[in-house]
């Protein structure tokens, strides 16, 4: 591994490496497992059937299954042709990476508490970005348009209007590595991780319990609005509270 790296570094730059390994990350553990996800009534009926959290008559039809590609298509477009801008400015400017991109590969240990405090960050920028989405004057203009899939499918986790998605999927994701300095390689991991988190709780599927929490979100709106779960519990929002919440606002 180390090996590879070194290889890599002798032949692109750093900010070569960072737009194209981020792409490559997006493909594999977005589009892949998602794309595995819609093709599961498919491929296994019965394991679908059996762990499907909504009926069948809920689910998208094909043609709003095309709009959810070209939307999330759009969206990836959007982040990636702001993403190469950011990188393109900095190195016109003499900037330097946002990531470390040290020959050194951090260590296991370095990795998973980078990963755990990046998780953490993560999830207090998302928790409230998501609740202030779900104020009125927003919820109209940005995010219905997420909420379209009340029975959603994994693709649809990045089908959302583009300020939304830049503001409340990108930022969440990219911010806590950047302001940890965290090396690429772990960014990339936490990348992965965060994308196969959200393909899989959007999947309309109750695997290990992931997707049941962010299911009943979509269904009732006023719940589960984190992706651990601890600042749901903090504030009622964790179902328990639903009702409280409803007539209270943030609690």
């Amino acid at each position: 591994m180390s090996a590879l790296w070194l290889r890599l570094l002798s032949i692109c730059s750093p900010q070569v490496l960072e737009f194209w390994g981020t792409l490559v990350v997006q493909i594999l553990f977005f589009w892949l497992p998602s794309l595995l996800y819609l093709s599961l009534p498919t491929l296994c009926p019965t394991f679908s059937s059996t762990h499907r959290l909504q009926p069948v008559t809920k689910l998208p039809t094909p043609s709003e299954l095309r709009d959810c590609f070209r939307v999330v298509l759009r969206n990836q477009l959007i982040s990636a042709i702001i993403h190469l801008s950011l990188i393109s400015l900095s190195y016109l400017t003499g900037g330097k990476p946002v990531y470390d991109f040290s020959p050194s590969l951090p260590t296991v240990t370095k990795i998973f508490t980078d990963i755990f405090a990046c998780l953490l960050l993560r999830e207090v920028l998302f928790y409230y970005a998501h609740r202030l989405l779900h104020t009125p004057s927003l919820y109209t203009r940005i995010h219905k348009t997420h909420h379209r899939f009340t029975a959603p499918v994994a693709l649809a986790a990045q089908y959302a209007h583009p300020l939304e998605h830049f503001l409340a999927n990108t930022l969440p994701i990219s911010i806590p590595p950047m302001a940890l300095r965290c090396h690429v390689v772990t960014f990339w991991a936490f990348l992965a991780l965060e994308l196969l988190e959200t393909s899989t709780v959007h999947s309309g599927y109750d695997f290990l319990g992931w997707a049941r929490m962010h299911d009943e979100h979509h269904e009732r709106f006023s719940v589960w609005y984190g992706s651990l779960g601890w600042l749901d519990w903090v504030h009622g929002t964790d179902g328990r509270g639903a009702k409280r919440v409803q007539k209270g606002g943030m609690g």
